[in-house]
């Protein structure tokens, strides 16, 4: 039996397997977050935080909001699109929490 990859979820597995991806769209399950909540939450640089907040912005799963504050606030939250991860997430943590040794 010949079982072809489909390239949609290919491309769903590539964006969801970068580094962090998977950790910022679980933080933001949480709420909207300023960029230094993000960056205290998990152990990521902040350069690296910036790119792949980019990224989900442009594939629509995550939205930025400016604030005209002083200082001006920006927040970053889950669309839609992005909400419906949620059941994602969630089962890979509930499979997580059953199959995988934790680091020591």
């Amino acid at each position: 039996m010949d079982h072809q990859l489909c390239p949609k979820f290919e491309k769903a597995m590539t964006l969801i397997n970068k580094r962090w991806t998977g950790l910022i769209i679980y933080q933001l399950l949480f709420g909207a977050q300023r960029f230094s909540e993000i960056e205290s939450a998990l152990p990521v640089s902040g350069r690296l935080l910036s790119e792949r907040l980019k990224e989900l912005e442009e594939e629509g799963i995550v939205s930025r909001t400016v604030y005209a504050e002083v200082p001006v606030r920006v927040e970053y939250a889950l669309t839609e699109k992005g909400r419906e991860l949620e059941p994602v997430i969630r089962a890979l943590q509930t499979w997580s929490d059953k199959w995988v040794e934790q680091y020591q």
